[in-house]
């Protein structure tokens, strides 16, 4: 089974707009409100291309209970944490000229929320997958992801971070299954400005040297980089097609990585599997459709 974990999910509310003029009243085009959050995404997607998940993490409000019901409206299996207090984040998603992002802030998460979370994953067990991803709250330590690992250690769990700078650095100890940071998020890590590939193989594999066991970097429209834990080098160019929306791309890159992977077992169909699934929802309004992936896979393999 696999599981994902999002700290704080969200609705993420998307506007288009022909002009923002700022200062003043813009009118909508268009619009649609989504569940989102990093593992929120990896379970729609996984979904969709026909592997069942259990989506964890905390919600609250009103807006956390609009977020559990349209996840179980869309098929999907959560065992949701709610808080006593405040509300879940919504997120702005602004289509103009340019993309921006508005995020909310979202609730607190006490200590004893988080041993709620710790007695779920407590159960997950030997060829379970877990998928940690995105960011976290204020007040929960950066070093979180790296004790839920410790605390699976004896479970034998195969367990996928996708998150940014220390909280995907102090897993690195633990051997993760898989990290996906992006380009640049890489670069930060290191402090410095990536810009070719070869730099990116050279990091990624020092990532490696650091514990993860597998590799593997996003690079938008320049494709991606995969090192895998048997010592292979896999590069893929982006398929062909109109970037549209970038929100959860990467998300869905996880996911198909891991639906590739459970399919053949075979990392480098995983990796292929993934670069196509996040590069249909770029293509689209919304996350990958099974359909849109095996269109784009065709064009990689």
């Amino acid at each position: 089974m696999i599981y994902t974990v999002t700290f704080s999910p969200c609705l993420d509310y998307a506007v288009w707009v022909d002009e923002l003029k700022l200062g003043e009243v813009n009118r909508v085009d268009k619009e649609h409100m989504l569940p989102g959050g990093k593992g929120i995404n990896v379970s729609i997607v996984l979904h969709n291309l026909g592997y069942d998940s259990m989506a964890l993490g905390f919600v609250s409000g009103f807006t956390g209970r609009e977020i559990e019901a349209q996840v179980k409206e869309m098929g999907l299996s959560c065992n949701f944490i709610h808080l006593n207090q405040g509300n879940s984040r919504i997120n702005i998603k602004l289509k103009a000229e340019e993309e921006t992002d508005i995020n909310g802030i979202g609730p607190v998460i006490e200590e004893k929320h988080l041993q709620k979370l710790f007695e779920q994953l407590e159960r997950l067990k030997e060829n379970d997958i877990l998928v940690l991803a995105g960011s976290i709250p204020n007040g929960v330590s950066s070093t979180i992801y790296c004790e839920i690992m410790e605390r699976l250690k004896e479970n034998k769990v195969k367990i996928v971070v996708d998150a940014t700078n220390d909280l995907l650095v102090n897993v690195l100890e633990k051997k993760p299954f898989l990290i996906k940071p992006n380009n640049h998020e890489l670069g930060e890590i290191f402090g410095i400005e990536i810009s070719k590939k070869e730099d990116i193989v050279y990091y990624a594999k020092k990532l490696q040297e650091m514990g993860a066991r597998n590799v593997l970097v996003s690079m938008a429209g320049d494709g991606a980089v995969f090192i895998s834990e048997e010592g292979n080098c896999l590069e893929s160019k982006a398929p062909k097609g109109k970037v549209v929306n970038s929100v959860g791309a990467g998300d869905s890159m996880v996911a198909g990585f891991l639906a590739g992977y459970l399919e053949r077992r075979d990392y480098e169909y995983a990796f292929k599997m993934g670069v196509a699934t996040g590069s249909a929802s770029a293509f689209s309004n919304q996350l990958a459709k099974k359909e849109e992936v095996l269109q784009l896979l065709k064009t990689i393999l």
